[in-house]
């Protein structure tokens, strides 16, 4: 009776989101343990991810589940206790503080540089594409970086600085391209160990260091898909760490995944399994961090370019499977494919974003004019 009864609400919330248990569409779910339906209730999204990787239930297409899952707004409709904790947690502590900083870099970004080669693009870069006029991956990433340069108006001479610079891709696109010298910043040893071996040859600079401890005189700074891992608790200290570094007459450039409200931590499966310690700042968020210290100059959102760019990741993963699988077990594979395929949902849903904004210290004499 239990058990009918917990499968009927879990059901019921589906049915809301126009999915069937059981059914033929490729949002539809098939369940293989009956037990789902008590741990989703009783775990919520940290449930849900968690039966998915242990083969308890299947979709077609987890990227259609998710999409019309968060557009029902459903994830507000189950709140367990452990996610009053997590967050009273997360409002006592600095989850992010120098002691944990690298943390991210051991958990996700040192997984194995196989992994990335085989998902991402060839150079490597982790982040949204631009695919305004792109047709592969390759392209709406070029796109990306060439935009990001013409942002900051880079002139050759100048000093860049790169905070979270990754595999070391986008500098040397701007050294290469753009003739700039440039400082990066990574908390992955083999992040860092794989981007100065990229860049030999070219005046760039790949350090293993947390951006708390970022000194220097820049004429432009950027920071790509980083901020995500900064925490709430810290958005200050980072905005003061780029006006300290950029020159008063400089640019930066900030581009991150952004949530609709103001949040203090992240998803629990996200942050248990994929990205610990982090999590999406709000508008309000950002704007309170660089008030007194900046002038926004540009506010550019493109969050559907995600769910694309996401699509193509998990393809490159689900095709490379054979190579990948010799160092990843199955469970990885499933853990791989929900994390890439819910967060393509999500955008899909317009549950997350994605901006790229430009600050300056003072303000741009006469004016900003953003490309596109």
């Amino acid at each position: 009776m239990l058990r009918n009864s917990l499968r009927n609400k879990v059901k019921e919330l589906l049915a809301s989101a126009d999915i069937e248990i059981g059914g033929g569409r490729p949002w539809d779910i098939q369940v293989h343990n009956q037990k789902v339906y008590s741990r989703i209730l009783a775990q919520g999204s940290l449930g849900i991810g968690e039966a998915y990787v242990d083969g308890w239930w299947d979709c077609n297409r987890p990227d259609e589940f998710f999409h019309r899952i968060l557009r029902a707004e459903l994830d507000t409709r189950i709140k367990t206790w452990s996610d009053y904790f997590e967050v009273i947690k997360a409002r006592l502590f600095n989850l992010q503080r120098p002691s944990r900083a690298f943390q991210i870099g051991k958990q996700h970004y040192d997984i194995g540089n196989k992994l990335y080669q085989c998902m991402l693009d060839k150079r490597l870069i982790y982040s949204c594409g631009y695919w305004k006029d792109a047709s592969n991956l390759d392209e709406a990433q070029e796109a990306k970086l060439d935009l990001v340069c013409r942002k900051l108006d880079l002139q050759p001479g100048m000093r860049l600085l790169d905070i979270g610079c990754g595999w070391g891709g986008t500098a040397r696109f701007a050294a290469e391209n753009y003739r700039v010298q440039v400082l990066g910043t990574t908390v992955s040893k083999k992040q860092a160990a794989f981007g100065e071996k990229l860049c030999k040859g070219l005046p760039v600079e790949i350090r293993l260091q947390d951006y708390r401890n970022l000194e220097g005189a820049f004429d432009r700074i950027l920071s790509i898909g980083m901020i995500e891992h900064v925490g709430y608790k810290n958005y200050d200290t980072f905005m003061r760490v780029v006006n300290r570094c950029l020159r008063e007459n400089g640019l930066f450039l900030l581009q991150t995944i952004g949530g609709n409200s103001a949040v203090v931590r992240c998803d629990p499966w996200i942050e248990r399994y994929i990205f610990p310690n982090s999590m999406l700042p709000s508008p309000g968020q950002i704007c309170a961090a660089t008030e007194g210290l900046f002038i926004l100059e540009d506010w550019h959102s493109f969050g559907a370019d995600y769910d694309k760019t996401l699509m193509q990741w998990f393809w490159n993963f689900h095709k490379n499977w054979s190579v990948l699988k010799k160092d990843y077990d199955e469970r990885f594979y499933r853990m791989w494919k929900y994390y890439l395929l819910s967060c393509a949902g999500s955008f899909r849903a317009r549950k997350n974003q994605l901006w790229q904004i430009v600050l300056s210290p003072k303000g741009v004499p006469g004016g900003y004019r953003a490309p596109r």
